[in-house]
This record gives C-alpha cells, sequence and structure tokens, in this order.
C-alpha cells in the first residue's frame, strides 16, 4: 500500500524505530526520538542494500519517489548508488586537502626545494603563489576554472604589472601541471590564456656603455665614502662579470689564489652549473684588501648586522644612488651588460669566449657541466685585458670609441 501525503503526518513515534512503506523499495522510518528518514531498498549483486534519501519534511514524498526513480535507474545500468555516494564522499574530503595553495606548496617542496634550487628562486616561486593565495588559493585546484585564474591575474595586470602577471600565469601553469602528475586535477587551464594577457613592456637592465661615463662611473666608486665591504664589492664587481647574487655570496673557500680563479658552486648560479672566474690582477688586489675585512669569516661579502649573512641585495644598487647615478643610469646587474657591450665591440675576443664568461650557458649539456674549459685560455687573457681597460678609463686616459672603429678579431 502506498503511502498518503496527508498520512505521514500523523505517524507518531514509538518505543522502538518502525517502517512505513510506499512503494518499489522506498519506505519512510520512524524513530524513538521522533525523526523521519527516507530510504531505498534495493538489490545489487545479490546483495541487499539500502541507501537514505533525506529526513521529513525536508524532503517530501514527492521528491523521495523522484529520487528513489533517479537512484533505480542507475541500478539497472549497474550502477551502485551507494557506493558513488560514498566514493563522491571520499573525493570531496581529498579535494578538501588539494587547493591550489596546498598542491603549490607540494610543487614547492618536491620540485624546487628538493632539487636544491637557489633560495631566490624558492623565494620568487612564493611570492608568485602569495599574488594568487587571496583569489584561488583556497579553492580545489580541479575546480579552477580558466575565467576565475584570467581575472585573479588582470587584478595584477591592471596595477602596471604586465610582466609579474605573465609570470604569475607561467608559476601558475606549472602548478597545475603538477597537479595533473600527482592525480588531483585533470587539466591546465593556465596553458589556454597564454595570449590573454597584455604583452610585457621589456625593461632592460640599466647599463653605462660610453667609456666616458664609466671612466667617471669608476672614479666616483673609488671615492665612495660608504662601508668598505661594500666599496670593495663595487670596485671589483665591474672585473668579474658576475651576477649580484652570485657575488654578494661569494665564500673565501672558492678562490683558488694559486690558479687564480674563481668557483661559483653550481647551487647559486642560474644554469645550476658550477662556473669559473678568471681572476686578473686587479681583481686578486680588490680581494687581498676584502681579505683584510672579512678572511676571518666565510662569507666574503659580510652583512652589517652579521657575519653569517651577506650584505644586503641592494646595497650595491643603494650606493650607486648614494654617488648620484640613477637607476636609469646604471644597476648592479647592468654591470654585466656593461661588460658584454664593451667586449663584442672590441672586435678583440670570440663572441663564445665573452657569453661563457657570463656565465650564459652552452647547448651542450654534458660540457656546460664543467667549471672550466671552452676558451678558458682566452678567458684569462680577456679578464685581464678587460681590467687593465677598465683601468685606462678610469685614469681619463686615451680612450678608444670601439663604435667609431672596424673591429677587427684578434686570433
Amino acid at each position: 500500500m502506498t503511502l498518503k501525503a496527508l498520512s505521514i503526518k500523523n505517524f507518531s513515534p514509538r518505543d522502538k524505530t518502525y517502517r512505513k512503506s510506499d512503494e518499489k523499495g522506498l519506505y519512510l522510518e520512524i524513530r524513538p526520538s521522533g525523526s523521519r528518514l527516507w530510504f531505498l531498498k534495493y538489490r545489487i549483486d545479490g546483495q541487499e542494500k539500502r541507501i537514505g534519501l533525506g529526513s521529513y519534511p525536508d524532503v517530501s514524498l514527492a521528491d523521495a519517489r523522484k529520487a528513489r526513480d533517479e537512484a533505480r535507474i542507475k541500478i539497472r545500468t549497474g550502477r551502485d548508488p551507494l557506493q558513488e555516494r560514498k566514493m563522491a564522499k571520499i573525493e570531496a574530503r581529498i579535494g578538501a586537502g588539494n587547493t591550489f595553495d596546498s598542491v603549490a606548496e607540494d610543487f614547492i617542496t618536491t620540485r624546487l626545494e628538493a632539487n636544491h634550487k637557489a633560495e631566490s628562486t624558492i623565494a620568487k616561486a612564493r611570492w608568485f603563489l602569495s599574488h594568487l593565495s587571496l583569489s584561488i588559493g583556497k579553492r580545489p585546484i580541479a575546480e579552477i576554472e580558466p575565467a576565475e585564474l584570467l581575472a585573479a591575474l588582470k587584478k595584477i595586470e591592471k596595477r602596471g604589472h604586465r610582466e609579474t602577471a605573465v609570470r604569475t600565469r607561467n608559476f601558475a601553469s606549472r602548478v597545475f601541471r603538477h597537479g595533473v602528475a600527482t592525480a588531483r586535477c585533470k587539466s591546465d587551464p593556465a596553458h589556454l590564456l597564454s595570449g590573454a594577457l597584455a604583452t610585457p613592456i621589456v625593461k632592460h637592465h640599466a647599463a653605462i656603455i660610453e667609456p666616458r661615463l664609466l671612466g667617471e662611473f669608476l672614479r666616483a666608486i673609488d671615492g665612495f665614502t660608504g662601508g668598505p665591504i661594500v666599496k670593495l664589492a663595487m670596485q671589483l664587481s665591474p672585473h668579474v662579470f658576475l651576477r649580484p647574487g652570485e657575488l654578494r655570496q661569494g665564500r673565501w673557500e672558492e678562490i683558488d689564489w694559486d690558479e687564480k680563479y674563481w668557483t661559483i658552486p653550481a647551487d647559486r648560479t642560474k644554469l645550476r652549473r658550477p662556473h669559473a672566474v678568471p681572476l686578473s690582477h686587479q681583481s686578486l688586489e680588490y680581494l687581498r684588501e676584502l681579505e683584510q675585512h672579512s678572511g676571518g669569516f666565510g662569507l666574503m661579502f659580510i652583512g652589517q648586522r652579521s657575519h653569517l649573512r651577506p650584505m644586503s641585495e641592494n646595497a650595491l644598487n643603494a650606493a650607486f644612488r648614494r654617488m648620484g647615478f640613477g637607476s636609469d643610469v646604471v644597476t648592479a646587474h647592468g654591470l654585466r651588460s656593461t661588460a658584454s657591450t664593451l667586449l663584442n665591440e672590441s672586435g678583440l675576443w670570440h663572441p663564445d669566449a665573452i657569453e661563457r664568461a657570463l656565465a650564459h650557458g652552452h647547448s651542450d649539456q654534458t660540457r656546460g657541466t664543467y667549471a672550466r674549459g671552452q676558451h678558458w685560455e682566452e678567458r684569462i687573457a680577456m679578464a685581464q685585458w678587460w681590467s687593465d681597460y677598465l683601468d685606462r678609463v678610469k685614469a681619463g686616459g686615451e680612450i678608444v670609441n670601439f663604435r667609431l672603429v672596424q673591429p677587427s678579431r684578434a686570433v
């Protein structure tokens, strides 16, 4: 006998739970507490099961019958509605721990930190993550749509940070691909947005490439009245072509005084390969003087507050500003461009030797793992020639403007 909507209201609780059947396996269970629960009884693979369909009156008789019919359709096709519900709960529970933030942190831990990437690389990854955490960080990664990721990136772009927006999209893409690889999402929505952001305005590191201005700059460094560590870092930097981070984190154990070269370990180079730097006579003199200030410590360019930390990453640029050279004139990183430009314009050195000196790498990964090797003898000669050239322009002597003459490469 089927149930009537009006009669359900009159079912009173008893000392024990009892049932009132409808049809096709649907029944209402009335418990001593007064609660009334809908259930569907069914058989699948010869096993009797039941699945809850909600409580009355939140779920009416009509709603219960509709849910029953939907479940019976699944059963007829061999699907088990109870098992599907259990799996959905498991996926929801797992998904709650698979937010974009949690997958991104896992990516940083397993792909960056575990592979000993540079601290600056790891810090930059967390910085990119900070741009996305508020908008999509708490969302299950599998549910994030391209449109909501684009909205987060557009906020960055509207603040005028086009390059940051593009690089944040690239970081997000790596996180999504990590999610796909670890079965926490099925696609990379960031990949679909590759053309959806404004093209970044290319901003090069300011560099001095006029010899007379370069001489003025070098004389200003010699007259610097700040701390000796920063001054020596500024004096040495133009001679060795190193990136600012490679220079300021230098350690005394990396200097080979007898062979006259400095080896930057792989974990501190951009290409993750050791890089050797030939040291000219001038560079060695600066290092000897620096040794008097920090030779008793591991770090060469010790910080002001602690010898356990290197000097600030902004120390050189701040000193340049104090000397009157703005950020549109020169930067610490731009000194590499100064050397690259003038060495190439001299026509005296093989372009590959210059590229090796700048640690721009080599397409042959096996050969590139060696700190020395390609063009080493030429690089030794080039390092000394470059230091002598810097001394000439600093002294204000006769300066050849390479761009006004036809270069002839030395052999």
